[in-house]
């Protein structure tokens, strides 16, 4: 039987540095996590390390300001590919809809260009 404590810890570690991972992928310090969350950046480091679990009110902050749903937060599993669609997102959060819409035009564009380019 597998102790209570030891599975408290493993949640504990994997959902740390999926904090961390995905704070780092939107280019954040831990103190411009924590002010967005509410809290102090020591208490990110602690999420992070593993050492100590959100409660739920804070855990559904971090999941909003990390631009995630609280379940990706749990994933065993994560992706570049959504690290970088994350980042994209987060930039494009403070832009008006029409900057955000010129966003995606110029991007759409370029990734046409590129894949025709490496066609070739």
């Amino acid at each position: 039987m597998v102790e209570k404590k030891t599975v408290t810890n493993d949640l504990a570690r994997r959902l740390g540095k999926e904090i961390g991972s995905r704070r780092k992928a939107l280019g954040w310090t831990q103190d411009a996590l924590a002010e967005r969350v509410g809290v102090d950046a020591e208490t990110i480091s602690r999420f992070e390390r593993g050492a100590h679990l959100p409660s739920l009110p804070t855990l559904e902050r971090l999941a909003i300001a990390l631009h995630v749903e609280i379940g990706e937060l749990f994933s065993k599993n994560t992706a570049a590919k959504t690290d970088e669609a994350i980042t994209l997102s987060a930039w494009m959060d403070e832009l008006l809809t029409e900057d955000r819409q010129f966003v995606l035009s110029v991007a759409r564009q370029y990734c046409d260009h590129l894949r025709k380019k490496n066609r070739s």
